[in-house]
């Protein structure tokens, strides 16, 4: 995980300033690796895609998809953390200057995994180096949309990154989107957090 200190970030598309306290993040994506340990710990359902439920070895360190806001949550709740909130991830993503993308704020499709990529999947959670945010922090534009912790209305909750289904324009980070708790697709993960306090109470125990 990379730490994301406390202090003011510019937010949105109006680029706000928001004080956040300082909270650690996923440096990628949780993986279809990392959820098959989950599923066989607990006996969660596996994704759909998953032949006979087990995920086939291509991609096994792709962004684990076919996820609704629920499963999320659960593996969230197994692993000690929680989803970030949808302000947490585009802090992360950002950085403190408001900065468009997370490398900066050149338009530059070519450093992740949206629609102009034309590669018509997900890809391994590693393999942006370029794209990474001023945090060290891989995928947070494009790969695939990624559940959050925040409720946008009654039962639907906001998603970010883009994903590789969706135009480039729709990667940038203070894009707002949302969808239902139920929704699951083959463009939607997720990522872990945990508040900077919890982890140095765990270090204190």
């Amino acid at each position: 995980m990379a730490l994301v200190e406390a202090g003011t970030f510019l937010c949105g598309e109006k680029n706000e300033p928001v004080w956040l306290p300082s909270f650690y993040i996923d440096v990628f994506p949780v993986t279809n690796n990392d959820y098959a340990r989950f599923v066989a710990a607990t006996g969660h359902e596996p994704p759909q895609h998953w032949h006979r439920g087990k995920c086939p070895e291509a991609i096994l360190d792709h962004p684990v998809v076919f996820v609704t806001w629920h499963d999320a949550s659960a593996y969230a709740a197994w692993a000690r953390k929680e989803l970030p909130t949808a302000q947490q991830w585009e802090k992360a993503a950002r950085g403190t200057r408001g900065d468009a993308y997370p490398w900066g704020n050149n338009a530059t499709p070519a450093k992740c995994n949206s629609r102009e990529s034309g590669i018509g999947s997900t890809t391994p959670v590693s393999r942006y180096h370029s794209g990474v945010s001023p945090y060290g922090v891989y995928d947070l534009c494009g790969n695939t949309w990624e559940w959050c912790s925040t409720r946008s209305e009654p039962g639907r909750y906001e998603l970010k990154a883009g994903a590789w289904t969706s135009p480039f324009a729709r990667a940038t980070p203070a894009v707002f989107n949302d969808a239902s708790t139920e929704m699951l697709d083959d463009d939607t993960g997720f990522r872990c957090a945990i508040p900077a306090t919890a982890v140095e109470m765990l270090l204190d125990t």
